[in-house]
């Protein structure tokens, strides 16, 4: 049986979808929040205690240690929520990666005050490992987060919270930034595939082809020392030398026709489409890195001329990412 999300769960999704999407955010009183940690709760309820031994046994001590405290916890509440406000968050924009493997998420933080900011603490959502840093006066500071997206296509980017504890502990001043920038994520490529389908060899005629001997020859080139004389042309040879010419012409013999090489769907040989994506990408992969030069043909029909290089290779990526059923963000 699935239970369903408690309050606490569904008012905090509802609170964060109604973050603006940005990739940069400045900090101002009106979206950094502050409350008590739960050190700051045990301070409260030691405060309270306090204040109600002095009132019952008349100890001006007993005051004047219960509002120092007092005072020193609110004072540390304004210079929590400051060392936060007037920082400029800007978000990098993640380079593409493949499904289950790690994205980093660089961001800048600036500091245009005349004062260093102290303890400032980075975290996505979904993975939420604190990244502390310092940011000195009228400088900036670079933090790194990382999360795993497990499957393809287009991701929005997960939520990121800021937030501080500094001076005292007592008080958690944060704020949350949801990136507008989204992420492309590749299929994850099969781990140990098949070889690389066979090249096609493309069927065309080729003008002034004949075939001599059992063999396949385009026109006539100079004669070069070590020509075959079964390739020279003896009839060429007895009119030049009739005319005083000494020059010899060879049978030029076509060069052979590289195959073409195409990553269909169909040649996986795998049911589930997932799967077939997974081994494309693999055998995508394979062809970039053995200099190839090949064509995709992708599930439902689509196909991508046959070319090379880097950008083909992204090109085929990307439309492995985002081919049906499963790439909608």
């Amino acid at each position: 049986m699935k239970w369903p999300a408690s309050p606490r769960r569904r008012l905090l999704r509802w609170w964060q979808s109604r973050q603006p999407r940005s990739d940069g955010l400045r900090l101002t009183q009106r979206n950094v929040y502050i409350l008590p940690t739960g050190a700051g709760w045990m301070l409260a309820l030691t405060l309270a205690v306090l204040l109600v031994a002095s009132i019952n046994y008349q100890l001006n001590l007993g005051y004047l240690l219960t509002f120092l405290l007092a005072g020193s916890a609110a004072a540390g509440m304004l210079v929590g929520h400051a060392n936060l406000r007037g920082l400029q968050l800007q978000l990098q924009p993640p380079e593409p990666v493949f499904a289950g493997q790690r994205c980093a998420l660089r961001i800048h933080l600036d500091n245009p005050g005349p004062r260093a900011r102290h303890g400032i603490a980075l975290a996505v959502s979904e993975a939420p490992q604190w990244a502390w840093t310092d940011v000195p006066a009228q400088a900036a500071a670079v933090v790194e987060l990382a999360f795993v997206p497990q499957r393809r296509g287009w991701h929005a980017l997960p939520l990121i919270t800021a937030e501080t504890r500094f001076p005292l502990g007592s008080f958690r001043a944060w704020s949350l930034l949801r990136p507008a920038t989204q992420l492309l994520v590749y299929p994850l490529a099969e781990v140990t595939p098949p070889p690389l389908p066979p090249a096609q060899i493309q069927e065309a005629g080729r003008a002034g082809r004949s075939a001599i001997g059992g063999e396949d020859f385009d026109g006539v080139r100079a004669y070069r020392r070590g020509d075959p004389l079964k390739q020279v042309v003896w009839k060429k040879a007895a009119q030049a030398l009739a005319t005083g010419s000494h020059a010899l012409v060879s049978r030029d013999r076509p060069q052979a026709q590289p195959g073409l090489l195409w990553l269909d769907a169909a040649a996986t040989g795998l049911a589930d489409t997932e799967a077939g994506i997974s081994r494309l990408t693999a055998w995508v992969l394979a062809a970039d890195h053995q200099g190839l030069r090949w064509g995709l043909r992708l599930p439902g029909g689509a196909r991508l001329a046959p070319d090379s290089g880097a950008a083909h290779r992204q090109r085929c990526l990307e439309a492995l990412a985002l081919c049906a059923p499963e790439a909608t963000p």
